[in-house]
């Protein structure tokens, strides 16, 4: 039985040392939807937990000189004009430990999963971001496993990298993917559920045991029947648990899933602040809200312990409109986006990544070699591609080199096409990249694809045994190399027998 909330940081306070404080109390002037103005309670700070008559505790988030505004973290009917109300001294924090991998929690620690968890530190859940000397530049690949990402918009260890799509198009099997494909890699992830049902957060832990991943994951779970108060946490909550491992040397993948609805959370909350409205009844510290969230993922110097955190925030945009206020918030903020169409995905092409869209600011910078060697012109190709498909769309008939870039277009559409929960490993990749430069696949027709590229990827396991394994772990290929994948991709026939 999960216990309430004001218990849980009740028994929090009490393990902190005794210090003699004196503490005016206040009273609430005003209560509404969770939201408190409380006055003659000066000197408190921003982020302090707060703790009303009756055992409720909320969170000092509105600072003047004659009144605090406060959020419950209980939505508690006791709380009303004329509760009392004093100060604690605290500021609210998350367990953090190398027992956190595999658990599900909540914003202020609370398991989720039925069992106990014996935290070994506790972080502030407001964290500040590293400075600049205290970071590294990011060299080193974070494989997603997905083909179209790893070879066009490659994602660095500490990169913050956003998706971007309309509902439904496939941000969240884009991040599970990524979470899927670290196993053995030595990095640790930090999901971030915000606003969302029980029931999709406990299908992506399914599909996350499934794939084993849980061992190396962490949840952090605000749902949607919490408190905006609650889900505002989430995302800071799972920062700090991810800089814990940072601070040790670990390399850590962070997904907020997703920022529009902790931005929600934030402007309903601030309207009943009586914060000022601004675009789109944002208030005007909206910018900050994420800016200072996801500075906290960085590569960070030897000297501050060498780890990374690599974050992905996930944004939904309405009919594909990235102009909106949170979507150019957040693209202004992070390194680069990967942009998901809602047409590419019902036309069959998933993961629908618009590589027009796009982009990495890192680029080739965090990018193996062997998939350097062997992606170079694949942006190019497939803008070619499109476009000479718009012009064929009025029925006119192409010229043979028209026909032949077609073809070769629609192979890498085809190729790009990937299965979720089934990432590519680094020798999987280069050898289908292979294969669309050696146009193994031009003449298959479209629906054997997904047929063909399992068995092809088979053979060239068995084929090329000893190099799968050197470049799966170094990520290089040498000429040589090179020279015998070639050799074993023009080998194989495509529908025909191995």
């Amino acid at each position: 039985m999960i216990e309430s909330i004001s218990a849980f940081l009740k028994k929090r306070l009490d393990e902190y040392a005794f210090r003699p404080v004196t503490y005016k109390k206040g009273t609430v002037a005003r209560s509404a939807d969770g939201v408190v103005t409380v006055t003659g309670l000066p000197e408190r700070r921003y982020g302090e937990l707060l703790e009303f008559e009756g055992g409720v505790f909320g969170m000092a988030l509105d600072l003047s000189e004659e009144s605090v505004g406060a959020v419950l973290f209980d939505t508690a009917e006791s709380v009303r004009a004329g509760t009392a109300v004093h100060g604690t001294g605290a500021v609210l924090e998350v367990p953090v430990g190398d027992n956190l991998p595999g658990r599900v929690i909540d914003p202020i620690g609370r398991p989720l999963d039925g069992k106990p968890l014996t935290p070994q530190e506790y972080y502030p859940v407001e964290r500040p971001a590293p400075a600049i000397i205290d970071r590294r530049p990011v060299d080193t690949p974070l494989e997603t496993g997905i083909l179209a990402i790893d070879s066009m918009i490659p994602i660095g260890r500490g990169q913050r990298e956003l998706i971007i799509g309309d509902r439904q198009t496939g941000k969240t099997t884009i991040a599970l993917d990524a979470i899927i494909n670290q196993k053995d890699k030595n990095v640790l992830c930090v999901y971030c559920a915000i606003g969302q049902k029980a029931s999709t957060v406990a299908g992506v832990i399914e599909t996350l045991t499934k794939a084993g991943a849980m061992k190396y994951t962490a949840v952090v779970y605000a749902g949607a029947s919490d408190s905006p108060a609650m889900q505002y946490l989430a995302p800071y909550a799972a920062a700090s648990a991810a800089e814990y491992f940072a601070a040790k040397g670990r390399d850590v993948l962070v997904v907020y899933d997703d920022l529009s609805k902790h931005a929600v959370a934030y402007r309903m909350m601030s309207l009943l602040l009586l914060r000022p409205p601004g675009r789109e009844a944002y208030p005007g510290d909206i910018f900050y809200l994420h800016s200072r969230l996801l500075e906290r993922s960085a590569c960070l110097s030897k000297e501050k312990g060498g780890g990374s955190i690599t974050a992905l925030p996930i944004v939904e945009t309405m009919a594909g409109n990235i102009s909106a206020y949170i979507p150019t918030n957040v693209i202004s903020i992070t390194d680069g986006q990967i942009f998901l169409e809602s047409g590419l995905f019902l036309s069959g092409v998933r993961p629908a990544v618009n590589t027009g869209l796009s982009v990495s600011r890192v680029g080739r910078a965090a990018q193996h070699p062997a998939m350097k060697a062997f992606s170079g012109t694949l942006r190019i190709d497939l803008s070619q591609y499109r476009e000479a498909e718009i012009f064929t769309r009025f029925g006119s008939d192409p010229d043979p080199a028209t026909a032949r870039l077609l073809k070769r277009g629609s192979t890498l559409v085809n190729l790009l096409k990937q299965n979720k929960s089934a990432p590519y490993s680094l020798f999987d990749e280069v050898s289908l990249l292979l294969a669309y430069r050696e146009n193994l696949f031009t003449e298959l027709p479209a629906g054997q694809f997904k047929t063909e590229i399992p068995r092809f990827l088979d053979y060239m396991r068995r084929a090329c045994p000893d190099i799968l394994r050197q470049m799966n772990r170094t990520g290089k290929a040498t000429d040589e190399d090179t020279n015998d994948l070639t050799t074993a991709v023009n080998a194989y026939e495509p529908g025909g027998a191995l």
